[in-house]
């Protein structure tokens, strides 16, 4: 599929998301999770209003209900060649200002661009509905979900993968990190690339020399390390890569 197909299939996506506030599935995940993170970050932030896109506004509370609006419909396959991955979107329903469908295209935008993880040729992606099979699933969660969906101790600050869970914490995707230097569109296509890599079996890299970009496996919401932002895991069609390591 070509840049410019896949552009405009997520653009109709986006025009739906505007025409349909009802594309969206509500259900709950029961249990509580617990397991050690690498690195337990600053404990609770307040109630967030943030500004997301535009002049859209997000707010969230720091514990939410561990229910979700799961996004509708079913998206392109993503890449020419390779095993498909099927997976969906969902968003806790105690995030305001994000519209489920609005989210996912920015995901398919991300998880299907040329310098994503399609180009290495072992795998596409494809996006699905509630009620459908999937591989995994993106959460957009807020802080203390992200601890239980991670089965991890009161980290609360940084994004994770757990099993079939890609984890978004929604306080990283609304206000991104101080030292980033560079957009937050930036980070967040990070935030997705880099613990759908980790699901994908990519274990943490460290950063090869200052002035670099970043590895996409570097723990980028931690530091740079010298290193400046980079989203994606291929450049110029190959894979960058650091040397194997983490930065706590």
């Amino acid at each position: 599929m070509t840049r410019a197909r896949i552009g405009r299939t997520l653009s109709a996506a986006v025009l739906a998301a505007v025409v349909s506030a009802t594309a969206v599935t509500t259900f709950a995940v029961g249990g509580a999770w617990g397991e050690a993170s690498p690195r337990p970050m600053p404990a609770d932030e307040p109630p967030a209003r943030a500004q997301a896109t535009g002049a859209t506004r997000v707010s969230y509370p720091v514990s939410g209900s561990r229910r979700y609006r799961v996004a509708r419909g079913d998206g392109p396959v993503l890449g020419t060649r390779g095993t498909v991955l099927r997976f969906r979107v969902t968003i806790e329903r105690d995030i305001a200002g994000l519209d489920p469908v609005a989210v996912a295209a920015f995901v398919e935008e991300t998880l299907g661009d040329p310098r994503g993880w399609t180009a290495g040729h072992r795998w596409r992606f494809r996006r699905v509905g509630p009620g459908q099979k999937y591989d995994f699933v993106v959460y957009l969660a807020t802080p203390a979900t992200r601890d239980a969906l991670c089965h991890s101790v009161r980290d609360r600050y940084t994004s994770c993968r757990y099993g079939k869970r890609v984890v978004l914490n929604v306080a990283r995707w609304t206000r991104g990190v101080p030292h980033y230097r560079s957009s937050l569109t930036t980070y967040r296509r990070y935030m997705i690339n880099h613990e759908t890599g980790h699901f994908l079996g990519h274990g943490h890299e460290l950063c090869p020399g200052a002035g670099r970009p970043a590895p996409v496996m570097l723990q980028q919401t931690y530091g740079l390390h010298g290193c400046v932002a980079n989203s994606w895991p291929y450049r110029h069609g190959r894979r960058y890569q650091g040397r194997a390591g983490a930065y706590y």
